[in-house]
């Protein structure tokens, strides 16, 4: 069946995403608006499947987006395969799922989106968007990328690299844990195993098993029985009952500071793991994981005190220097061989792991905050 494409269909899915946008925007910031309301929508009559056409400032490096997602994808629950992002979903009660690709000739990524509560559209998009990175203006990031030498060539060999986000945030942050000291292949084949023990089946084709399981399913789990070692299964216990208490939310962070220093009272999250998750699913642009050990191997620093210093030049956009500063350690590793994908880890410090490390984000915040409004603006 095929999109409809007539100037009538194409008014009338106009007026319904903004008649979506207006009536769930409340407490969203208004730039979101004017970003959301130019975006596409289509949908097949009697069908719970919508096709969402999201707009982005090119360049858009989707090969690389796609790599890193595809290194990461929790098996069951996502699926990375000839050039499309797939995953299930669950929002309210209700499950279903979304397949991205991209349609570079207009500049936009291509939703399929197969759920069943029409309510729920407009906060869907917005996941999307976050995750893919799409408000991103590279003009404005790649001033301070390029004045650095070791970036500088990479940033012209690869434009467009983006951050990618992530559809939960406690998803996140338990992917984030799981990834302490340990390559992201064991990470994700782990990642899969708790999909598979406690998660919701999901009967549905094109690899999709699972729903990645709700912070109340880890609360209790008993993790160690999926090869967890002890530690951080108590730390993915921790973590989810503090979400389940009200302690910790990932949704409407304001303070992005005290939120990173209630991140880190739970015993096995420190510095690196707080700032891949501000990164991440915080959508920080300046969040940067300065003790972690590619980084420092990358620009053969040693220690995270020099790592901050080289880093000053890049605000308000370290977490996309970070980006290419991953890239490039891993082209290093495929030189002579096979790619081969690490989890970016923690440097080895007890100081890490203690509750009572605050992580020092925002220095120069106001000054960052005004560049990524501006980068927001259509």
């Amino acid at each position: 069946m095929e999109i409809p494409n007539t100037s009538e269909s194409r008014r009338s899915c106009d007026r319904e995403l903004r008649s979506e946008t207006c009536s769930g925007i409340r407490g969203t910031e208004s730039e979101n608006v004017q970003l959301l309301a130019k975006d596409r929508l289509s949908s097949f009559p009697g069908d719970m499947n919508r096709y969402i056409r999201l707009r982005f400032r090119p360049p858009y490096h989707w090969e690389g987006m796609l790599a890193f997602l595809s290194a990461r994808a929790t098996p069951g629950v996502e699926v990375v395969e000839f050039g499309t992002y797939r995953r299930s979903i669950s929002l309210n009660g209700r499950r279903g799922y979304f397949e991205v690709s991209l349609d570079e000739a207009n500049t936009t990524l291509v939703v399929l989106l197969q759920f069943g509560d029409p309510s729920s559209l407009f906060f869907i998009i917005e996941r999307v968007r976050n995750m893919f990175d799409l408000s991103a203006d590279w003009s404005a990031i790649v001033g301070s990328l390029r004045a650095d030498p070791i970036l500088a060539g990479r940033v012209e060999a690869a434009p467009g690299l983006r951050v990618p986000g992530c559809w939960d945030g406690f998803e996140l942050a338990t992917r984030a844990i799981l990834g302490q000291q340990i390559t992201v292949k064991g990470a994700t084949t782990i990642a899969g195993r708790i999909a598979r023990t406690f998660g919701h089946s999901f009967s549905i084709a094109n690899g999709l098993t699972h729903l990645f399981p709700p912070p109340e399913a880890l609360v209790d789990a008993n993790l160690a029985s999926i090869g967890l070692p002890k530690v951080r299964a108590k730390t993915i216990r921790a973590l989810a009952r503090a979400v389940c208490d009200g302690r910790i939310s990932f949704e409407g962070i304001v303070d992005c500071d005290a939120f990173l220093a209630s991140l880190c009272e739970i015993p096995g999250i420190g510095k690196w793991t707080a700032q891949y998750v501000a990164m991440r699913a915080l959508r920080e642009p300046d969040a940067f994981p300065s003790g972690d050990l590619g980084l420092l191997r990358t620009l053969g620093l040693g220690t995270s005190g020099e790592l901050e210093r080289r880093a000053e030049a890049w605000r308000p956009w370290r977490a996309y220097a970070a980006m290419y500063l991953w890239n490039i350690a891993s082209e290093r590793r495929a030189r002579g061989g096979q790619l081969v994908h690490t989890e970016p880890r923690a440097r080895l410090s007890s100081k890490l792991l203690l509750p009572s490390v605050r992580p020092p984000l925002l220095a120069g915040r106001s000054t960052r905050n005004a560049h990524y409004r501006n980068a927001r603006q259509p």
